[in-house]
């Protein structure tokens, strides 16, 4: 099953909540959080910086640079309410960083 097969699948199956995607980002896509805030229910799709930015890169024609600041400006920056997805960071990712 292709990511957006599975995200559309989740939304439909979830139709109860206010699930939001990063438009053009599916392959980014690595799960969904389900959480409580007081008596309210939060299940937001989990997308990974570093696919996000490979995307980026890769689709746009962006350098590292470049797809490092539109995210963190225009997807990260963001919230469009509870259904916001949720941007991480992997380990396999940031070893290097803080090694």
């Amino acid at each position: 099953m292709k990511h957006t097969e599975f995200i559309d699948a989740f939304a439909d199956r979830n139709e109860d909540e206010e699930i939001l995607r990063a438009d053009g980002l599916d392959e980014a896509c690595i799960g969904w959080t389900d959480s409580w805030n007081g008596d309210e229910r939060n299940i937001r799709l989990v997308y990974d910086i570093g696919k996000v930015v490979n995307i980026l890169q890769e689709r746009d024609g962006m350098t590292y640079e470049d797809a490092v600041e539109f995210f963190d400006f225009n997807i990260a920056g963001a919230y469009l309410g509870k259904g916001t997805p949720v941007f991480i960071n992997s380990l396999i990712n940031t070893a290097e960083y803080y090694m």
